[in-house]
């Protein structure tokens, strides 16, 4: 703050910020308060906690149904984010180096899925897949998945290529690369931390949804969260509390992640431009 500033100045600086942390603490307290439940010695939801276990932790550990949905995550989440890196890097490289007549009517309509409600999504994939026998299967389930997380690939690699230089890849070409090793040894380490932070958000998507997985999955295919759904409309456990923590340290550990690429992006395209 300005050593000058006017009183008025000085109020508005303080309670601005004083506004902000209110705004960021009741967004962030819901989510904390559940943290201390998942290490409650008591078979409920409550405060105050009776005791300290890890009894919850370990029925999370040792449940078969929990075991079963936490393996199927795993291999829905890492499937659908390479699917949905793979096809949004393409686009948003195709979308970026071409201009053609409904160009922005494409990019809105490969961005819809992250817009549209999860409902109408689910309908739609649940009417696209059933005819083709994929509803109720691994693979209809990590394709739906990666549609859901294209859109934010496009969105972080288009903006990481918006300072790209395509020179460097006609001069890839001039020097006897063709367009696949151009691709590889130039655009892809460029562009990398905009891929890399596109396939967090798409991962943390898949990891995170539901609504479309009860339309496509199967029993057998429920995923950690919808289990946990299936956990509160049934019988609330602490073991979702506990699960609820791993999955906020995951995505704590994905949001560390995401700044460090993005001040590494920051960092070379100030390499760029000196």
């Amino acid at each position: 703050m300005n050593a000058y500033a006017s009183p008025l100045e000085r109020a508005w600086y303080i309670g601005l910020r004083v506004l902000v942390g209110l705004v960021l603490a009741f967004l962030v307290l819901p989510i904390l308060v559940i943290i201390p439940l998942s290490f409650n010695s008591d078979s409920f939801l409550m405060y105050p906690m009776s005791g300290f276990s890890l009894r919850w932790y370990e029925d999370f550990l040792t449940s078969p149904s929990w075991q079963q949905s936490l393996k199927n995550s795993l291999i829905v989440s890492p499937a659908a984010t390479i699917i949905a890196m793979a096809l949004g890097t393409l686009a948003s490289i195709g979308l970026v180096r071409s201009d053609f007549p409904g160009k922005t009517l494409l990019m809105a309509v490969l961005i819809s899925p992250m817009v549209v409600p999860l409902v109408i999504v689910g309908v739609a994939m649940y009417l696209f897949f059933a005819p083709l026998g994929l509803t109720g299967t691994y693979t209809g389930l990590i394709l739906s998945h990666a549609v859901l997380g294209v859109p934010f690939v496009i969105t972080t690699v288009t903006a990481t290529l918006q300072g790209f230089d395509f020179n460097m890849v006609r001069a890839a070409a001039s020097l006897g690369a063709n367009p696949v090793t151009a691709f590889f040894r130039v655009t892809l380490p460029l562009v990398a931390p905009g891929v890399i932070s596109g396939g967090l958000f798409a991962f943390a998507t898949s990891f995170d949804e539901v609504v479309v997985t009860l339309f496509m999955a199967s029993p057998q295919q429920a995923t950690l969260p919808r289990q946990m759904f299936s956990g509160i409309r049934e019988n609330i456990s602490p073991t979702i509390a506990a699960v609820a923590t791993i999955l906020i340290v995951l995505s704590t550990l994905m949001l560390i992640t995401l700044e460090a690429l993005r001040r590494r992006n920051e960092r070379i395209r100030g390499a760029r431009t000196a």
